[in-house]
């Protein structure tokens, strides 16, 4: 028997419809081996026999705890450090000046879908090293605001605390000596002053974003690939209703606002492109 067929269609599609009603996540038709492979574990130490089971147990609301397990299981994904080059250099060489003059608030960065941190926090170097070479910029200063839908993966976030494997991810020996300090262990955490700017909040993308505030710059970067055509539409209005004037939505490669929203204008730059929010006519 496959993997496949080990989960009935019916159960399949109720974990489906499921899924996508708590967080938005779409899945394929064929993804039960994921199903399979990320929440045996979760079946197993509950004592459930099978996803019918599971998901028995997740609507009765029988076990504390098990819906934000599944949902957490179901959306945790590997990241690294400053993947993909060309948002950070975008950062410093266009985004940045652009923004460095303001003098009547801070310059505010949301990193939605954090998970365990190497966003923000490679955000967050790049505005260190910016600082190093323009130290007047930012006079009234930056904050980031780093959010996720699960507690699991915001704690270590918060911590700043990476593995040898982690940290060989896309993080250059230069960085890791200028922004890291060595622990037992072979890990590493990551400096005060970078961890000071960033705040670590809790969220589901499909909820209310009005809490976090207005924004400059927002990285929304391959996450938008898990949505529905709707869900991707409700999103990206709702950034667009939190951005402050000619703020910049930066994007995963393969991700456009072109077909669901007509309120980002595209930028190119030699290091790739980003949107930007439009002037209201």
């Amino acid at each position: 028997m496959t993997v496949e067929n080990q989960i009935p269609l019916e159960d399949y599609n109720r974990f489906r419809a499921f899924l996508e009603r708590s967080c938005g996540i779409v899945l394929g038709d064929n993804k039960q081996y994921l199903v399979t492979s990320r929440l045996t574990p979760i079946m197993s130490s509950h004592g459930l026999p099978d996803l019918h089971a599971l998901m028995h147990a997740v609507d009765a609301n029988a076990k504390p705890g098990l819906k934000e397990q599944v949902v957490d299981a179901m959306t945790t994904n590997e990241t690294q450090w400053f993947r993909d080059i060309y948002p950070y250099e975008t950062l410093k060489t266009i985004i940045f000046p652009e923004f460095a003059k303001l003098s009547d608030r801070p310059l505010r960065i949301w990193s939605a879908a954090c998970s365990y941190g190497q966003e923000p926090y490679s955000i967050s170097m790049v505005i260190q090293e910016y600082l190093l070479s323009h130290p007047t910029a930012f006079s009234r200063g930056i904050q980031i605001v780093a959010t996720d839908i699960s507690p699991t993966v915001l704690k270590q976030a918060k911590e700043g605390v990476y593995d040898a494997t982690s940290m060989a991810r896309g993080l250059s020996e230069e960085r890791r000596k200028m922004f890291f300090t060595p622990m037992e262990g072979g890990k590493w955490v990551i400096n005060q002053e970078l961890r000071g700017r960033i705040s670590f909040v809790e969220l589901n993308l499909m909820s209310n974003y009005a809490p976090l505030g207005k924004f400059d710059i927002i990285f929304c970067r391959n996450v938008l690939i898990y949505f529905s055509a709707d869900l991707k539409k409700g999103i990206l209005n709702r950034m667009a209703e939190i951005m402050h004037p000619k703020a910049h939505l930066i994007l995963g490669g393969s991700e456009s606002p072109t077909n669901y929203t007509d309120v980002f204008e595209m930028v190119r730059s030699p290091h790739g492109v980003n949107y930007r929010l439009k002037s209201k006519p």
